[in-house]
């Protein structure tokens, strides 16, 4: 019997591994040439409706073939023709998720926010992205990939006409670049200037749902395999009665919750889900919502109940009807984003709540932590690492669903365990719930560098815990007592609500039960006890400085991603609230926190972006002021991302999070190779210098404590494989430890 007879017989007899390709090595445009991006859609260009003849209702064929026409399901049959059967899908591995390798190709991100972002003069959003200056500024500063934020079509078709996007973009209709933004040559440009310079580009897909484009009205008016994408059901016309009536104004009115049950006693849908995800009373009472009245092709009028995770506009896709409609659908947008626009990564949205199913009688369904959820992001990231590229998601589940989904899904997961509790650690000055998180994900095998870590993105402060508000009957020890998930979650967050908002930070504000709309600057104002943001001194602007220094070394001095934002390089304050009210009046307070900058210094005088956001207060400046002053923020981020990358640490190995006597130190403990380096982070949450002992099973007597930052020798390693070390207020030290010289 031959080796490979013998194996066939046993498929259990062989483990395959990875192989040693890796992403960089596949990054485009550094990809052999037959990898390049090659398969196009038909050029850009503006939905414009024909002559309009007739009413645009679903027995108008003229209405219903423009529909097709700008589809995204259309599109996505468009590109897959393209490159099946071809033999670019087989280059590269693709079974397992290989976060260190996409660390290597981009371990510090720029995240961009396309409407707060001011442009050069007469330039688009995308275009201004590919200015040759901007990449050699983030390229000096150590920042080697920018992902865009969602720059495709948003909102919605009312009619021939369409409506604005209600969720900044998150709510896709369309695989075609926003006018707004730019086209698709100054995305391929943008990727082009990006590479020169050894960086890459991160595109977005939302997996999850789209917004109400034409997908959707088709799928209202019954055409084809349209309804297929959604979860979407057809009320019979003799139970219209269950529905509430949608003013005329409207497309379609939120269930409240006796209309929900009534629907699933009478085996239309599932009923309530676990939660309801922007629950605001009278406005989104559930996630689900009824359709008014909508004419098919056949001249059949349809009443439709629509499942949305997230707001009403935004319909979910359905990752199991039987047309797999949704699954092209995503998986086009996705193949249009790398193989034809050229991006080398790609954000996952919201891709937690891909699956929904039935549980018993009285019991919400099941809509977190689903296995097809797992199954969906194995499907898409795999597509992905397929193009040579890789995946993120913004996974804001439990530690341990986190853990799954990185074991197949996506390379790498937004840090949603840790960064509430490091601004908890900076608001209280005890670091005791944040070496918690580390610990827990220690312990449950969720790796650092497996995870982005992040100042401020466009979403809020999130402080949901879902781990902990999750584990009701779980106990945690804390300050000395076991207390329940559920207890410590709450005590958590009234902790973070009583420093960061409220009458003594009225700059600040809850955004519905998720969290807490605000910049990283107006976090740590309020962490410092300042009131209001309009008298700060110069003094004041160090003493911010310093601590979002802090913060910065807490994201960069340990494995996985560095990520931070333009709000962050610039220092950015909260807008008042009179300033964006029309956008507050949903109640969307996340508003206040997104306020346009000017990165570049491209427009000193504007005092709004292209897209009208309000211009925000900037206390540091923009990116080449600050690069050509040494103590500016921007400098010393420069300095610290040098060591980063010096030391190696963002692709180490976190090994240990030891106790402290001084409860506002932090301490990480890193494998730097496997040499067996080690590398520790200390870190003061604390205004007033800490005394402390670094302690750690992994330190050997003897060893020289020498801190990367400032180039110095700190202390040796004594018989208790301790080291003695002082840290400056709101600072921190970077251990490498050196064996003695013989």
């Amino acid at each position: 019997m031959t080796d490979e007879q013998a194996t066939a017989g046993d498929p259990h007899e062989t483990r395959h591994e990875p192989t040693e390709i890796t992403y960089s090595e596949q990054f485009y445009p550094a990809r052999p040439r037959s990898l390049r991006p090659r398969a196009r859609l038909r050029q850009q260009q503006q939905p414009q409706p024909p002559e309009r003849r007739q009413d645009p209702v679903g027995t108008n064929p003229e209405y219903v073939a423009w529909l097709r026409r700008h589809s995204m399901l259309q599109d996505a049959r468009d590109l897959s023709v393209q490159l099946t059967g071809q033999g670019i899908m087989w280059q590269n591995p693709f079974a397992r998720p290989n976060p260190k390798a996409a660390v290597e190709a981009a371990p510090v991100w720029f995240t961009a926010y396309p409407i707060s972002f001011i442009t050069r003069p007469g330039d688009s959003f995308l275009g201004t992205l590919a200015d040759p200056e901007l990449w050699r500024a983030f390229s000096d500063l150590g920042v080697r990939a920018v992902h865009t934020g969602p720059v495709k079509r948003a909102g919605g078709i009312s009619g021939w006409d369409a409506t604005p996007t209600v969720d900044g973009h998150f709510d896709r209709i369309s695989t075609a670049i926003d006018e707004a933004f730019g086209t698709e040559d100054d995305f391929r440009r943008m990727c082009e200037v990006a590479a020169e310079q050894g960086g890459t580009v991160i595109d977005d897909i939302v997996p999850g749902h789209t917004g109400k484009g034409p997908d959707f009205r088709l799928a209202e008016m019954n055409v084809d395999d349209y309804p297929g994408i959604y979860h979407m059901v057809q009320i019979e016309p003799e139970d219209w009665y269950l529905l509430p009536e949608v003013p005329p104004e409207r497309d379609s009115v939120n269930l409240d919750v006796e209309a929900e049950e009534a629907l699933e006693k009478a085996g239309y849908i599932i009923g309530r889900l676990q939660r309801v995800i922007f629950h605001d009373p009278g406005v989104k009472d559930t996630n689900w919502s009824a359709t008014r009245a909508v004419l098919g092709p056949d001249g059949i009028s349809r009443r439709w109940v629509y499942l949305h995770y997230f707001k009403e506009g935004q319909p979910s896709i359905n990752w199991l009807d039987p047309t797999f409609a949704g699954i092209r659908l995503v998986i086009g947008d996705a193949l249009h984003s790398l193989g034809d626009l050229g991006s080398g990564a790609l954000r996952l949205d919201a891709n937690g709540f891909l699956g929904v199913e039935k549980s018993a009688e009285g019991l919400p369904a099941w809509s977190e932590g689903h296995p097809l959820s797992e199954a969906a992001n194995q499907l898409i990231a795999s597509m992905v690492r397929k193009l040579g590229g890789f995946t993120f998601q913004e996974l804001n589940l439990t530690i341990d669903d986190i853990k799954v989904t990185s074991e197949a899904g996506a390379d790498l997961s937004y840090d949603f365990v840790n960064r509430p509790a490091y601004h908890h650690a900076l608001a209280t000055g005890d670091t005791e719930f944040l070496r918690l998180t580390l610990n827990l994900s220690l312990e449950k095998g969720v790796a650092a560098a497996g995870l982005v870590h992040a100042l401020q993105n466009h979403d809020e402060l999130t402080y949901e815990l879902v781990h902990f508000a999750t584990s009701k009957d779980e106990l945690f020890a804390y300050h000395g007592v076991e207390v329940t998930g559920e207890q410590l979650a709450e005590h958590v967050r009234g902790e973070l609500v009583q420093t960061l908002v409220g009458p003594d930070a009225p700059y600040n504000a809850v955004f519905t039960t998720n969290g807490i709309a605000s910049t990283t600057v107006s976090v740590i104002a309020a962490a410092l006890g300042y009131t209001t943001l309009d008298r700060f001194t110069q003094e004041d602007v160090e003493r911010i400085k310093r601590a979002h220094l802090l913060l910065a070394m807490f994201n960069a001095l340990q494995p996985g991603v560095f990520a931070l934002s333009g709000w962050d390089l610039c220092g950015l304050l909260t807008l008042d609230r009179e300033a964006v009210g029309p956008l507050l009046a949903t109640g969307d307070t996340r508003w206040i926190h997104r306020g346009s900058y000017d990165l570049m210094g491209y427009r000193p005088e504007a005092t709004t972006s292209g897209s009208g956001m309000p211009k925000a207060h900037s206390l540091y400046g923009s990116l080449p002021e600050q690069l050509a002053d040494s103590d500016s923020f921007a400098a010393r981020l420069k300095h610290l991302l040098r060591v980063r990358e010096d030391t190696g640490v963002a692709t180490a190995d976190q090994i240990e999070i030891p106790s402290v006597v001084n409860p506002a130190l932090l301490i990480m403990v890193h494998r730097l190779d496997d040499a067996g380096r080690i590398q520790a982070t200390v870190l003061n949450f604390g205004p007033e210098p800490a005394l402390g002992s670094v302690a750690s099973e992994y330190f050997e007597p003897g060893w020289t404590a020498h801190d990367a930052l400032t180039g110095k020798d700190v202390n040796v390693v004594n018989d208790l494989r301790s080291v003695d070390v002082q840290v400056a207020g709101y600072d921190g030290l970077c251990l490498v430890f050196l064996p003695p010289v013989p």
